[in-house]
């Protein structure tokens, strides 16, 4: 797979990264459950494929997914040369803290669990959910925490990941992030997240882009997953789902290859952060990626509607 850079850093990674929460087990957030076996293998199936590139979290699973991934990479001696992994500093989970002082103890705490030193990519994660958000943006606060790890080699690049686009759009022009993910807010049914896109990529921010099947519904059917974003959906909700569907069954294509490749066809997006929770969707994941479209395909998509509001302004969140 070809390689793209990740901001201003010399990090290079493949337009595909696979994300690591459901790896974590989080059957309230995804409705189904991982146990080791499950995971190992999924790792193992990532790490031996193209894919140079890893999602993951201090908080997934409150710690799960890092031990996980940590237990894989000293299978394999390390982290393999020409990886990059990305984990994300979170808030103190029972209190909401989230200063300068928990930014340290979340990365040392990431480190342990993966067995490194340090870590390539290094987001901040879900501000909006902290206690203060001047704690944050604040002199001495979270986020001047994390560009002194960047200064003094524990990350290579830095970035700002979260859901909620008038709380990070401001956060993003106030400093010189390498990279930034966002989730659920540029798929076929949303564009919520169109003009901070269009700032980072004038800016030479990485844009990573993630849950491109609207929290899975896309990927496994509305049949099968009737949710929208980890939220139970109604028939109305459904309704722009069932149309995609019903386009991609009228071209003979799978509504997950087009969900995929219409984030990865953005010139906008760096890399498209899909979740992964068994080795079986690894391989789908790739085979989704390069599935044939007809050009006529994305323009009937083109014509349907798309939702620009918050997709998740009433998600009922329950953190880990």
């Amino acid at each position: 797979m070809q390689k793209r850079s990740v901001g201003k850093s010399d990090l290079r990674v493949t337009p595909l990264c696979f994300g690591a929460s459901g790896l974590s087990n989080m059957p309230d957030t995804y409705g189904y459950e991982v146990d080791e076996a499950r995971a190992r293998d999924t790792l193992r199936a990532i790490f031996d494929g193209p894919v140079n590139f890893l999602d993951t979290s201090n908080n997934y699973g409150f710690g799960r997914s890092e031990e996980r991934i940590g237990a894989a990479l000293r299978e394999r001696g390390g982290l393999p040369e020409g990886f990059v992994l990305s984990t994300k500093l979170d808030r103190d989970m029972e209190t909401g803290r989230f200063d300068a002082a928990r930014v340290r103890r979340s990365i040392d705490e990431s480190l342990s669990r993966l067995g490194l030193d340090h870590v390539p990519l290094l987001h901040l994660h879900d501000p909006e959910h902290a206690r203060d958000l001047g704690e944050i943006t604040g002199t001495g606060g979270a986020l001047d925490e994390l560009f002194k790890l960047k200064e003094e080699g524990i990350a290579s690049a830095v970035g700002l990941a979260m859901g909620r686009i008038d709380v990070m759009l401001p956060i993003l022009r106030e400093r010189p992030f390498d990279a930034l993910i966002s989730h659920n807010r540029f798929t076929v049914l949303n564009r919520s997240a169109h003009e901070m896109f269009d700032y980072a990529h004038s800016r030479g921010i990485a844009i990573l882009n993630a849950a491109p099947y609207a929290g899975g519904v896309l990927a496994k059917g509305s049949a099968q997953m009737p949710r929208i974003t980890y939220q139970p959906a109604t028939e109305a909700t459904m309704k722009p789902v069932k149309a995609v569907e019903d386009i991609c069954a009228s071209a003979g294509i799978d509504p997950g290859a087009l969900a995929l490749q219409f984030s990865m066809r953005d010139p906008r997006v760096t890399s498209t952060i899909v979740g992964v929770s068994k080795a079986a969707r690894v391989a789908q994941t790739l085979n989704w990626a390069s599935q044939d479209i007809d050009p006529a395909v994305w323009t009937q998509l083109d014509t349907l509607p798309f939702s620009s509001e918050d997709p998740e302004a009433d998600r009922d969140y329950k953190p880990g």
